[in-house]
């Protein structure tokens, strides 16, 4: 075949090419990377629009990946406690990360030791009210003064859950964490370097940086994007549409905490459960089944009165308070003690009738809409600590919603007289403890000088403890407290979105252990 007959062919070849495909590719992405508009993407000569095209999913450190799916939330036994507020509910919940284990003495100790060396001369009260209360542990008929003392600060106990602290404590150091992680992803990858001299206003946080409110010394990784005006490369920060920054750390949800705790991805074949469970693991039993640990206790818990680990020569859970936080089986998501040990907070709201309105698809209670916006438009600056304040949006603001209204639904359809549909509006009053406005004077109001432990300041916290009997290490199971109070029994874990594809295959994830 002759070379001029070859040429031929070829060029034949790419007509019938352009011409099959069309102009700008048909169906596909055609000669540029949009599939809208066929033009580049990070090409300055087209505009400079520049776009991530090879994301993957990264998770923070100590978590652990939660497929999500549907659910029965709620009560899986006797309600002993006749209090009804765990009545079962099919529900949905997307996948999620979360700790592999409950936040750790060690773990609180680092994050004040970082408060106290950047705010501690400006901002005493910060570290103060990041302590930890230690005096939960005295009793007045049990001696429990040396735990006062040692529990929180010796090296004996770093990896042991921390305790005393309060659900407001808890927020404040997912907010802390998610900044020194990724501070340190973009340390680590050289895009910034780190400052050792950051105090006050002048510390790391990811929203300050996001929003070019924090001056990061560059490293040698440094970002560019291209002028298309000039074609010179221009020095700029991380950007959220970069998918290099991690999203939040926060506690849980009530129905993520309950979905992950039980674990149900062990008993799944295909889009079938085979079977409920009581507890983290199979079985009606709180002993390990298997023949090498057979009977050795699944948990730490307390078996009856006055048996808190068994008899001396063979101390079957082995803790008579909480213990380290590795302690036990895992369960087939790979959680450490999502039973006993130590309860732990979640973010909601506690409400006896929690999942008769709540939305089928991740439920949630204690919503307050904030915007970090004035009313002009404005991004707020940063404040005295280096953070990003937070504002309710105003009913004017969202009065042409069709989602919402108000920012405050934290009582929103909670079964209170205001509740209800014949409700007729009487003289408001506004609470002194928590400036919300309140109602009376309605003839319906009987009762109005009683007084309730459950308020919009009440949360939730699940999974029993060291001085628990076993119906409380049901995840179903539930209970409150004031979110400013703590105790010797209730700890926290963190979590975090999954941002993106949900399933574990597509995004390279392993479920379970």
């Amino acid at each position: 075949m002759s070379l001029k007959y070859r040429m031929l062919l070829l060029v034949a070849a790419g007509l019938f090419g352009l011409n099959s495909c069309g102009l700008f590719g048909g169906g596909g992405s055609g000669l540029g990377d949009s599939e809208k508009t066929g033009w580049n993407y990070n090409d300055p000569e087209m505009g400079g629009f520049e776009v991530v095209t090879d994301w993957q999913p990264e998770a923070g450190p100590g978590l652990v990946f939660i497929e999500g799916g549907t659910f029965i939330m709620g009560r899986v036994e006797q309600d002993v406690m006749y209090d009804w507020n765990a009545k079962p509910r099919r529900v949905t919940v997307t996948s999620f990360y979360m700790d592999e284990t409950e936040v750790t003495n060690v773990d609180w100790r680092e994050y004040l030791h970082w408060l106290k060396w950047a705010y501690g001369k400006d901002f005493p009260l910060v570290i103060k009210n990041a302590l930890p209360d230690t005096l939960v542990w005295r009793s007045p008929l049990g001696y429990n003064e040396p735990f006062v003392t040692d529990y929180f600060r010796h090296p004996a106990y770093n990896d042991y859950p921390v305790v005393g602290v309060n659900w407001l404590q808890a927020n404040d150091y997912c907010v802390w964490r998610t900044d020194r992680v990724n501070e340190m992803l973009l340390i680590r990858k050289g895009i910034i370097e780190w400052e050792p001299g950051q105090k006050g206003k002048d510390v790391f946080n990811t929203e300050a940086y996001l929003a070019g409110q924090y001056n990061a010394k560059q490293g040698k990784n440094q970002l560019y994007t291209i002028d298309p005006e000039t074609g010179e490369k221009v020095a700029r920060n991380v950007r959220f549409e970069d998918g290099i920054l991690l999203s939040k750390y926060r506690l849980p949800t009530e129905a993520e905490w309950e979905f992950a705790a039980s674990g149900l991805v062990g008993n799944t074949y295909d889009e079938r459960m085979v079977e409920r469970r009581i507890y983290p693991w199979n079985g009606h039993n709180i002993r390990n089944p298997e023949a090498k640990v057979r009977g050795q206790m699944m948990a730490n818990f307390v078996r009856g009165r006055g048996d808190y680990m068994g008899l001396a020569g063979n101390l079957n859970d082995e803790n008579t308070f909480p213990g380290p936080v590795k302690s036990y089986w895992p369960n087939d998501y790979g959680l450490y003690c999502m039973a006993g040990n130590v309860n732990e907070w979640v973010l909601d709201v506690y409400r006896p009738l929690s999942f008769e309105d709540v939305d089928e698809i991740r439920p949630f209670r204690g919503n307050v809409f904030k915007t970090p916006y004035d009313r002009e438009g404005k991004f707020s600056e940063k404040d005295s600590l280096g953070r990003i304040p937070y504002r309710e949006v105003t009913e004017e603001e969202a009065a042409n919603r069709r989602n919402y209204n108000k920012a405050y639904y934290i009582n929103y359809k909670d079964g209170d007289i205001a509740s209800t549909l014949d409700f007729s509006e009487g003289q408001t009053i506004k609470d002194k403890d928590s400036d919300r406005m309140y109602y009376q004077g309605d003839p319906q109001m009987k009762n109005q000088g009683m007084t309730t432990l459950i308020n919009d300041r009440v949360r939730v916290y699940k999974g029993g403890s060291w001085k628990d009997r076993a119906y409380w290490l049901s995840p179903g199971t539930r209970r409150f407290l004031d979110e400013a109070s703590s105790t010797n029994d209730i700890g926290f874990r963190c979590a975090m979105e999954a941002v993106g594809a949900q399933s574990a295959k597509k995004r390279g994830e392993n479920v379970g252990r």
